[in-house]
């Protein structure tokens, strides 16, 4: 069920496309005529005008689906899934050119041989000008001058017409004939061209580690792959052609000669070693750039323009044999379309780094399938499934062994006979170190849990300890003198700062990360109940005091439920930093963790992967903040209304 789901996952995202655009189209069409009914009940700026409005989320959640199935090239690939082979066909024929257009102002504005000239041409000078006197001998000086004279001369002699090889010439014209043909090639017909059955039996485009079929799979990529081969023996060729004419032979064979000279220092001049380093840099610049023009790579301008004229041939009837196929790429595939590497066809642009819906889908299936030995869950642990959680883990984990150690009594020590008896504060000792067998519970078990148990571990803490303190701070003139400067002395930190010092002392283990999350969530619940019980209005204390209220009540029945909505407002807060915070520090150190998958997947660019763990992560933070919403609903019922 699952394979065919996942071989015929294009097929099922047209039929998902289709559904969104529908949807789009309905729900734009019930708000416009919600919002003109509703036009004569409604005031602006009132709050129950938000309420409702479910056909706008679906507007909303249909237009974000669709166009990440356009940028991700989704919508390509389940209307036209025979596309993307036949732009890998149309890549390999523009690799194989590859060779012969680098040389040519066809990606570029200049010819390579113009670049040469003059990027050679401008070194020269400068070598000349800058030449070290001191560590040549007069006579060096002549030859060193003679040898930059010389590969001027060569330029010259490269690039005049008049000195221009035959043999050359005639190589030059053979590629233009070749790929004269080649164009040819590429107008003919393919309609009765059929592929391989090899080609017929290669996974589908997306679902496999090879993201495009390489082998055609249509007429027309029967055609373009076989001109491919055509193209590869034209630029092999072209690549053998030499311009080295018999003047050049002379100036190379005469250079060289000099050069080799001027590499031996004469044996009268002392020079120390920084005078000798000096002088071999120099040489070694003035003989790095003879051998980039000695092999005869520059050619006259003109001598160009037939292969020039060719190329341009070659493209213009790969145009005509892309067919519809140009405005397909043009119009559905966004960026930079298909390239064709060593080993595989790759997609480019927006296509590359945004995978499509359903391959996140399927990943997640992966994931998800708590099944371990048959590939489910990620790095032997499942995503979210359960396990039997011993008791005693769960004690250890609260009490603390320091506990122990302050009881009164001393631990049991071995007898004459070298037996053991525990007293009371060993047993104790056993208990609060998860040695005790206390039995077992179902425990959610997997990455999401993993970081889901962090967050909440360390919001509750950060709630339990930095609510009271932030009442009292808002109320007591000494809490806030007392802890404000501490508070603000490191809340102002990112938390990731904090990380590397808190992951060393506590190493990788939960409790360095719930410690980081409890600083974090510390801080915002310090300053929310702060900010909720100062705004308390003052009329409202002395109307209690006038009443005969106590303190206790005052701050139970009067400053607690005003700062209420800035508590809530905190806890809303500090859920989503420190789950960001959370992520983070499980990519620096850990094992597990919706982080940790992220940080794997980073390192080996597994773009489908990264993409699903933020969905995870976003999808959590929703339900974290649709829970708090309904928290502060039922809690405080009256915020928004006053």
């Amino acid at each position: 069920m699952f394979d065919w789901i996942s071989d015929n996952r294009a097929s099922i995202a047209l039929v998902i496309i289709i559904a969104l655009a529908a949807t789009f189209v309905f729900s734009i069409f019930v708000g416009m005529r919600q919002t003109k009914l509703r036009a004569k009940d409604e005031v602006f700026g009132d709050p129950e005008r938000t309420k409702g409005g479910w056909y706008w989320a679906l507007c909303g959640v249909s237009a974000l689906m669709l166009v990440w199935f356009y940028y991700s090239w989704g919508i390509a690939r389940a209307v036209f899934p025979f596309a993307a082979n036949e732009l890998c066909q149309v890549a390999k024929v523009e690799e194989a050119m590859s060779p012969i257009t680098a040389a040519l102002p066809v990606d570029s504005r200049y010819l390579k041989s113009t670049a040469l000239v003059v990027r050679n041409s401008a070194q020269l000078d400068k070598l000349a000008v800058s030449m070290p006197a001191e560590v040549f001998t007069p006579r060096e000086q002549t030859n060193l001058s003679l040898a930059v004279t010389q590969i001027k001369d060569l330029l010259t002699v490269l690039s005049n017409p008049e000195f221009s090889d035959q043999d050359a010439r005639s190589a030059l014209l053979a590629v233009e004939m070749d790929l004269r043909d080649v164009a040819k090639r590429l107008r003919a017909d393919y309609s009765e061209l059929q592929p391989q059955k090899e080609a017929l039996e290669q996974p589908k485009w997306g679902t496999s580690e090879v993201e495009i079929p390489m082998l055609p799979v249509t007429g027309k990529g029967v055609l373009l792959d076989s001109v491919t081969l055509d193209v590869q023996e034209v630029a092999k060729a072209f690549l053998k052609v030499r311009n080295i004419s018999p003047q050049a032979k002379q100036l190379i064979a005469d250079t060289k000669v000099i050069l080799k000279a001027l590499k031996t220092p004469d044996p009268l001049m002392q020079l120390d070693e920084p005078q000798e380093g000096t002088r071999k840099a120099h040489v070694k610049a003035v003989d790095r750039i003879f051998k980039r023009i000695d092999d005869g790579t520059i050619f006259p301008a003109e001598s160009m323009d037939g292969v020039y004229f060719a190329v341009n041939e070659v493209y213009a009837s790969l145009a005509v044999a892309k067919g519809g196929l140009s405005v397909v790429e043009s119009l559905f595939f966004p960026g930079d379309g298909v390239v064709k590497s060593r080993t595989q066809c790759t997609e480019q642009g927006s296509g590359r780094w945004l995978p499509k819906p359903t391959d996140v889908i399927a990943t997640f299936s992966t994931l998800a399938n708590p099944d371990l030995e048959s590939g489910g869950g990620y790095k032997g642990t499942t995503l979210l499934w359960w396990k039997w959680l011993p008791i005693a883990d769960v004690v250890a984990f609260l009490i603390p062994d320091g506990l122990v150690d302050m009881l009164p009594g001393s631990y049991g020590t071995h007898g004459y006979s070298g037996e053991f008896k525990p007293n009371y504060k060993d047993k104790l000792l056993a208990v609060a170190q998860g040695e005790v067998n206390l039995g077992s519970v179902p425990m959610l078990d997997g990455h999401i849990w993993d970081s889901l148990f962090r967050v909440l571990v360390a919001m509750g803490f950060g709630i339990l300890v930095g609510v009271p303190l932030g009442i009292y701070m808002g109320v007591s003139r000494f809490f806030k003198s007392f802890f404000d400067p501490m508070i603000e002395l490191y809340r102002p930190v990112p938390p990731l700062a904090w990380a590397p010092l808190i992951l060393t002392i506590f190493g990788i283990q939960d409790d360095g990360k719930i410690f980081l999350l409890f600083m974090v969530a510390f801080a915002i619940m310090v300053i929310s109940a702060r900010t909720g019980a100062s705004g308390t209005q003052l009329s409202k204390i002395r109307a209690s005091h006038s009443l005969g209220a106590t303190n206790s009540q005052i701050l139970r029945h009067v400053i607690l439920p005003n700062a209420m909505p800035e508590i809530l407002t905190g806890v809303r807060i500090a859920i989503g930093v420190c789950w960001g915070t959370l992520v983070a520090a499980e990519m620096l150190a850990g094992t597990t963790g919706i982080g940790f998958i992220e940080n794997v997947a980073r390192t080996v660019s597994d773009y489908e992967l990264i993409w699903v763990t933020i969905l995870i992560m976003g999808l959590l933070g929703l339900i974290f903040d649709l829970v708090m919403r309904l928290a502060i609903a039922k809690i405080i019922p009256w915020r928004g209304k006053g």
